[in-house]
């Protein structure tokens, strides 16, 4: 973070000072985790369902923490405020407009019921090499993740990387307000934390306050395969331009002739029409992209990325070829691990909805082919609703349909999965229903052979990323192998 005395720490958030020197200088990191408190830091007391942060506000003091923003007063010093995470957020406010005002900085932010955090790590890659960018680490998109990532920004960075998530409307447009951006994109509608929002259009009026949230002169990138993300258009301010991305002709930036190769990666022709921000006078150009992740469903993912490098000024020829090194960044997202006893792990449990099991499925099958055995471990897709038993049903006959040979269902919450394959017409050892992630490990261990294609996929609350990384542990010294994914997002 830029620096910042104690005194205009306080006149940021509203807040007061007590027992703090007005001239103390914040220097350091802004955390919400006493564990991660550096010197010179800022720690937010942050009020918890099973700690509060205010019981750890001395020991951060001690750890180094110049100041911590508090809802009480303490025996620290600290600037107290009513609210400490709304407080958090007016400060990050206050330091990206103070950045902006001194500098050059542009802001990327990225919403979409699926694909965010690919999207985020593909933009950050594209934009690295043109200046110092900063990227959030997981998926820190929420009221909290996201103030703490823009205040990692310094009088030097030129790029700001942001996801935003919603678990209820006006999530986006309050993100939005924190940090407007120059380039706001939205990836897809559909049925994640259905279950909270009640229907699918509701949904689509929060990813659609991405697009009221774009700064004057700013681009709204906006997936056109999507025809709710598509009416999203309407909602762009008179000088926003709307910029789409997509595989059908009338995308400014689109994909063409899209093939899949047995490792279920992608390679496609990225073509740039004219008039896009960013690319003022040039004519459509191409270039090959031959995609390092796994998954058809990253071609969005890659497409959106690519046009907001584009509408920001890097060439076409850039793009690609950052594209085409491009690898995974976070944990628990395809991650492919080539385990020394020939199985092969697909590791996608960092999150999952119907729209994101379908697609990995549907990776899982082109990988196996007809000469390696799938297996799929799936685990349950929280925050359905009403909705959950169709929707676990479905999967289960869509695993039938795309000729899994081995469905491993884990959890109750998951039960309908194995009941559709069942009704679908698999039975016997073909699907199995185990109550938990111990009971999978253990099935597991005996069930797997050399030559098979696993995935395992859930909703991160489900905890199936225990068993990604214990399969992934088994092949150790293989590439691939990832840590556990902590970071709550939504």
């Amino acid at each position: 973070m830029i620096e910042l005395t104690a005194q205009e720490v306080a006149e940021a958030t509203g807040g007061r000072l007590h027992g703090a020197d007005p001239a103390t200088a914040v220097t350091g990191p802004v955390v919400v985790d006493s564990r991660l408190v550096e010197p010179g830091s800022l720690f937010v007391a942050l009020p918890g369902e099973h700690v509060d942060g205010h019981d750890y506000a001395a020991g951060a003091v001690e750890a180094g923490a110049a100041l911590v923003l508090a809802a009480r007063e303490l025996d620290v010093p600290c600037v107290v405020v009513d609210d400490p995470q709304a407080a958090l957020g007016e400060l990050a406010r206050h330091v990206l407009a103070r950045v902006r005002a001194d500098g050059d900085l542009r802001v990327v932010a990225v919403t979409g019921s699926v694909g965010k955090t690919t999207t985020k790590d593909l933009v950050g890659r594209l934009l690295s090499p043109e200046g110092e960018t900063v990227v959030p680490k997981g998926s820190f998109n929420n009221e909290v993740g996201l103030p703490l990532t823009v205040l990692r920004v310094t009088r030097g960075t030129r790029f700001l990387v942001l996801e935003m998530g919603a678990d209820r409307e006006g999530n986006i447009a309050y993100l939005t307000g924190i940090a407007p951006p120059e380039v706001g994109i939205v990836l897809a509608v559909g049925s994640a934390h259905l279950g909270v929002f009640g229907d699918v259009d509701a949904i689509a009026r929060t990813k659609g306050e991405m697009v009221s949230g774009v700064l004057p002169g700013g681009a709204a990138v906006l997936n056109v395969d999507d025809m709710r993300v598509t009416a999203m258009a309407a909602r762009a301010a008179q000088d926003v331009e709307v910029v789409g991305f997509g595989t059908i002709t009338s995308a400014a930036v689109r994909a063409e002739d899209i093939t899949m190769d047995r490792a279920g990666r992608a390679s496609f022709t990225l073509c740039a029409g004219r008039g896009i921000v960013g690319r003022a006078g040039l004519d459509e150009e191409r270039a090959p992209v031959s995609l390092r992740l796994v998954g058809e469903h990253h071609v969005t993912n890659a497409l959106a990325a690519a046009t907001a490098a584009l509408c920001l000024g890097v060439p076409l020829a850039d793009v690609a070829a950052r594209l085409n090194a491009a690898g995974a960044d976070s944990p628990h997202r395809m991650a492919v691990t080539e385990r020394p006893d020939g199985v092969t792990l697909v590791d996608d449990s960092y999150n999952a909805n119907p729209d994101s099991m379908r697609a990995a499925l549907k990776t899982l099958a082109v990988m196996a082919g007809r000469d390696r055995r799938s297996v799929a471990v799936l685990g349950e897709m929280l925050e359905l609703g009403d909705e959950s038993r169709t929707a676990h049903d479905a999967i289960g006959r869509l695993a039938v349909r795309l000729n899994i040979k081995l469905l491993v269902v884990v959890g109750d919450g998951a039960y309908h999965i194995h009941e559709g394959a069942t009704q679908e017409g698999s039975w016997g050892e073909e699907t199995v229903f185990v109550p938990d992630v111990e009971s999978a490990r253990h099935y597991l261990d005996e069930a797997l052979r050399p030559g098979d294609v696993v995935l395992v996929k859930a909703s991160n609350g489900s905890g199936l990323w225990r068993l990604g990384d214990e399969l992934a542990a088994a092949g150790s010294a293989a590439a691939g192998t990832v840590a556990p994914a902590v970071e709550v997002a939504r």
